[in-house]
């Protein structure tokens, strides 16, 4: 095992595979002279060159378009979005496009293509560069759509998406990329569709993904120290979803607490509610809770964003609410 950040674990990534693969190129705004907003490319410009690591114009809708064409043409792009709220301007290359080609065609033409970039709320960059786009994209037939919270993942389901027929959406974090964990040497990937059990515990199952499961992971130790004990799942993937996992967790403990960073309606935590309580419905002793972002844009204020989104108090007192514990 070694040590790295997040943001050197996706950067590994990306040159291992574009060393494996003379097919797979990296493109987007500032990838290439200034190794990447986020940094993420550090090094591979020098290591490749603009032919491979190419910057682009600001304008995602058009260079999403190119990835889609590349990627139909037989390469394998992989496009980076300064942010996925920016991504937007790019949604009818990604969802008419890039999701539909291969099943319009008939599989004539597979999308072998990765959007990626940072999704959420990061700190004080208000409503319109803090949305957390998870349901907009899982809702789109075609998309796999994968959220990772430590390097070890980043790494291992990056190497595996750029490998992928399919198109795949891959979310990151602001907030995670200076943060540390160990990854495992040599090749190292990791399935798509296969969710992590964290942690194990008997008196309720927490679900979560992505940056805000780091928040979710400071509740359980607070829980442990009240003598709760949690089964901690990180989904990792969201489309496919690892339901099994979720199904086998909730039978063992008959509690479940969601947590995501999303708007509560329609949202993806919805969705595992649905799938729980139609799957589990006999083996549940308490209704499932949701923790949510609170159904309004992200707001600028620092004290205001930290009470818009979820937090370790609201996953207590959700857990308090399901296991019955004042």
């Amino acid at each position: 095992m070694k040590t790295m950040t997040i943001r050197e674990a996706l950067g590994e990534a990306m040159q291992e595979e574009m060393e494996r693969d003379p097919k797979v190129f990296l493109m987007g705004e500032e990838v290439a002279e200034y190794d990447g907003a986020y940094k993420v490319s550090r090094g591979l410009l020098k290591t490749f060159g603009p032919k491979r690591v190419i910057d682009t114009p600001i304008s995602e809708g058009g260079f999403a378009g190119v990835g889609v064409g590349a990627a139909m043409a037989g390469l394998r792009p992989i496009v980076e979005m300064m942010t996925w709220n920016f991504a937007i301007q790019a949604f009818d290359q990604i969802i008419n496009h890039a999701a539909k080609m291969n099943y319009m065609s008939g599989g004539q033409f597979p999308v072998p293509i990765v959007f990626r970039g940072p999704n959420g709320a990061a700190h004080m960059l208000s409503a319109q560069h803090s949305q957390n786009l998870d349901p907009l994209l899982t809702n789109v037939p075609g998309l796999k759509v994968i959220s990772v919270a430590n390097p070890s993942d980043a790494k291992g389901l990056l190497k595996s998406a750029i490998r992928d027929n399919n198109p795949v959406v891959f979310l990151e974090s602001e907030m995670l990329y200076a943060l540390k964990g160990e990854v495992p040497e040599g090749e190292h990937l990791i399935p798509i569709g296969q969710g992590k059990l964290c942690q194990e515990g008997n008196d309720v199952t927490i679900v979560s993904w992505g940056k805000i499961s780091r928040v979710a992971i400071e509740a359980v130790s607070q829980l442990a120290e009240q003598g709760v004990s949690c089964d901690l799942i990180d989904l990792r993937t969201l489309v496919p979803m690892d339901e099994a996992l979720v199904f086998a967790s909730v039978r063992k403990t008959h509690r479940a607490v969601i947590v995501e960073e999303n708007w509560p309606f329609a949202s993806v935590g919805a969705q595992i509610s649905d799938r729980i309580q139609h799957e589990c419905f006999d083996d549940l002793d308490a209704p499932v809770e949701r923790v949510s972002q609170e159904p309004v844009p992200v707001p600028y204020s620092e004290g205001l964003e930290h009470l818009a989104l979820p937090s370790v108090d609201k996953i207590l007192a959700a857990v308090k609410r399901v296991t019955y514990k004042s």
